[in-house]
């Protein structure tokens, strides 16, 4: 196995790795009584409030591959509300096993089936996520509000500084500016040659200013988020003993969640231990309170393997059709 292979391998491996060991560790922590209490917590929830966050989390996938067809639309691209759906559940399902590969299989799918140009469908894939970034950091601002010093006792207790994961976003930003400059300022060579992937790559991200339909992209915008708060929220009353516990709580528990994601694949393992720790500063019981987690973690997981899985194999199928036979000389 050459090297490049095999850092391949070390990339999709150690996050699966450390799910299951935070899975071990999850579960490990629990005495005996509190396994069992565990587990009868998930098999005792009421099935109509998750089926309610299951269709909510499908609503809020349809809202998002609408949000990015209105972004390719000024690129001169029209492609199928299918097709976009089927392409960013795919994604969801490749996020499972290496962290953010999603967005570039995402592109890859809908630009070999709709013979797109990679670079301006990933430039809006860019500013889709940057979009949804400042969102997150909007909610986190009112939960900051709602509940500072539970939040702040969250992030001590698993030493996460909100402060240099900002920076550390900032910096991102700023060094992905730099990289840009010197790609279209510098006359080398190796810059030279990827200067036309960045200027698709620009050409879509710009694709936002060019928007017509804006009030429908701002209403799915916040429709995706709504229904990401909303479904997180409805789910509480699954739970004997949660029905009493107040929004701006599970706000606390909610951004606990995104948190445990933005760090992991999907969250494996370290997300109910998250939204459980989160909702034990409210005096929610730590079973109760890894019990909603492993269900709600369980669900849109199961959701996006389905439903990933059956897009990966009908893309190509409606792509075969969708193509015109070669004629016959």
């Amino acid at each position: 196995m050459t090297q490049k292979k095999q850092i391949k391998v070390l990339k999709t491996l150690l996050p699966l790795l450390l799910g299951l060991f935070l899975i071990f560790y999850s579960l490990h922590h629990f005495s005996a009584e509190e396994r069992e209490k565990l587990l009868q917590n998930i098999l005792q929830v009421n099935p109509f409030w998750v089926l309610v966050s299951v269709l909510g989390g499908i609503c809020s996938h349809l809202s998002r591959a609408q949000r990015w067809r209105i972004l390719l639309r000024p690129l001169g691209y029209r492609i199928k509300l299918s097709t976009a759906f089927m392409a960013v559940m795919a994604g969801y399902l490749a996020n499972l096993g290496i962290p953010r590969s999603g967005e570039i299989l995402r592109g890859a799918l809908v630009t070999t089936y709709e013979e797109l140009s990679f670079e301006k469908v990933f430039g809006t894939i860019i500013i889709e996520r940057a979009i949804d970034v400042i969102i997150v950091l909007a909610i986190l601002s009112c939960t900051i509000l709602l509940h500072a010093p539970e939040l702040s006792l969250f992030l001590e207790s698993y030493h996460i500084n909100p402060w240099l994961s900002l920076l550390g976003i900032l910096l991102l930003i700023g060094a992905g500016i730099f990289f840009l400059i010197l790609i279209k300022k510098s006359n080398l060579r190796i810059f030279s040659k990827l200067r036309k992937f960045v200027s698709g790559l620009l050409e879509g991200i710009r694709s936002v200013y060019k928007i017509k339909n804006k009030g429908a992209f701002i209403l799915h915008t916040f429709f995706i988020w709504g229904a990401y708060v909303f479904t997180f929220y409805l789910l509480k009353f699954a739970f004997s003993g949660m029905e009493t516990i107040d929004f701006s709580a599970m706000l606390v528990a909610f951004m606990a969640g995104s948190f445990a994601v933005s760090i992991t694949n999907g969250g494996i393992g370290i997300y109910p231990i998250a939204v459980g720790a989160a909702l034990s500063l409210f005096g929610v019981a730590k079973e109760t309170g890894e019990a909603f987690g492993w269900v709600d973690w369980g669900t849109q997981t199961i959701l996006s393997i389905l439903l990933g899985g059956i897009s990966l194999l009908v893309l190509p199928i409606l792509s075969k059709k969708r193509r015109p036979l070669p004629s016959r000389p």
